[in-house]
């Protein structure tokens, strides 16, 4: 009689320490990964505190982990901040702990501190393609597996379109987000294969030639993009990227008096909202807080440099500028939609890029949409 009384309680007890403790080890699995640089990484998933070497890294986060892209970032880099204070500006004021998330500074003026990454807690630090030989060099990939710290890399800037896709899925089965990847990457597929498949048969002799201005305003003219990044989303989109006739590297200066002289079919120019981190800047201030009329002002006086109203790009209103950190996020298809429209207005004529944008703001992110992301001189 006593046993049936206390017999039940004891298999309660039992079931629910063994429960206990598998929750404990689901929440502390150990996973291998292979990053963005080819490395095979054991890291715990479903990580609690992480470092993002960029601050930019954000706008995958944040698809990631929209209900609060922030609680399980304990630092990052301050370029968010500093390059694109408008999205700034929103996600603080949705998630206003944002403003306690350890600032690691510029992460492309100096060198990483282990130091503070270890103090943080840190269980996964996130680098940038672009840095892992500066990872090794400087012993930091060494330094940070013997704290216990797991370092991956992703890559959103050197070569989007082939690694956006890779990056954004190696993020969800790290961070225990796979269902949210796996969303991203069907809509992802679904918008870009709806550029190639209208584009595809067009031979290159038909296809416009475009000079894309890297930063205009921000650096010396003319900076721009070799086959890579804006150049090759010029090329996805069915241009010909002008830089890449000249140049194998991602970034080149190109002569502007060989640019007036080459005279592109198409002018484009990025730019965004850098006066508060550069106030000589003189750019197209694209951006969520970017107004029509200010952007157009923007817009019109860098075309009214000497020489570049001889443009026929110029003449024939075939000028755009674009919003720089599409160079650095996972929705950087956007601006490809927009080009494409540009480029082949019948082709595209049942595509609003702006409203596709709209819609993944709905479906994605935790902020809103506002803002201008493009626009063409009028």
């Amino acid at each position: 009689m006593a046993a049936s009384r206390w017999l039940p309680r004891l298999i309660s007890a039992l079931a629910l320490g063994m429960a206990v403790l598998g929750a404990s080890t689901a929440s502390a699995e150990t996973i291998e990964v292979t990053d963005l640089a080819g490395r095979v990484v054991k890291v715990t998933r479903d990580p609690q505190k992480i470092v993002l070497s960029e601050g930019r890294q954000l706008y995958t986060l944040a698809m990631l982990d929209r209900d609060d892209p922030f609680r399980r970032v304990v630092g990052w880099g301050n370029d968010l901040i500093a390059n694109d204070p408008g999205a700034w500006q929103k996600y603080l004021a949705k998630f206003p702990k944002a403003k306690d998330v350890a600032d690691m500074g510029n992460p492309y003026a100096a060198d990483v501190s282990m130091e503070k990454i270890a103090a943080l807690g840190t269980e996964v630090y996130i680098l940038d393609l672009s840095n892992y030989f500066k990872a090794q060099e400087t012993g930091l990939l060494g330094k940070l597996e013997k704290a216990g710290i797991a370092t991956i890399f992703v890559d959103f800037r050197q070569d989007p379109t082939q690694n956006v896709l890779p990056s954004v899925q190696l993020l969800g089965r790290v961070l225990g987000r796979e269902k949210e990847a796996n969303a991203f990457a069907d809509y992802y597929l679904q918008q870009t294969r709806r550029i190639y498949a209208r584009i595809g048969a067009i031979p290159d002799k038909k296809k416009p030639l475009v000079f894309v201005e890297r930063a205009a305003g921000l650096l010396p003219c003319c900076a721009t993009f070799g086959p890579f990044n804006f150049g090759r989303f010029i090329e996805e989109a069915g241009g010909r990227n002008w830089g890449s006739q000249y140049f194998s590297a991602f970034q080149a200066q190109a002569a502007q008096e060989k640019v007036l002289s080459d005279n592109p079919d198409v002018y484009f120019l990025t730019g965004a909202n850098w006066y508060g981190s550069n106030p000589g800047s003189t750019a197209v201030s694209l951006g969520y807080d970017a107004t029509p009329e200010k952007v157009q002002k923007e817009l019109s006086a860098l075309m009214g440099r000497p020489g570049f109203q001889q443009l026929k790009a110029v003449q024939g209103k075939k000028v755009m500028a674009f919003y720089h950190q599409f160079y650095d996020a996972p929705y950087y298809f956007v601006a490809e939609l927009a080009m494409a429209k540009e480029f082949y207005p019948d082709l595209f004529r049942d595509i609003d890029p702006e409203a596709v944008f709209k819609e993944f703001h709905e479906k994605f992110l935790p902020i809103s949409y506002s803002g201008v992301f493009w626009a063409k001189l009028q």
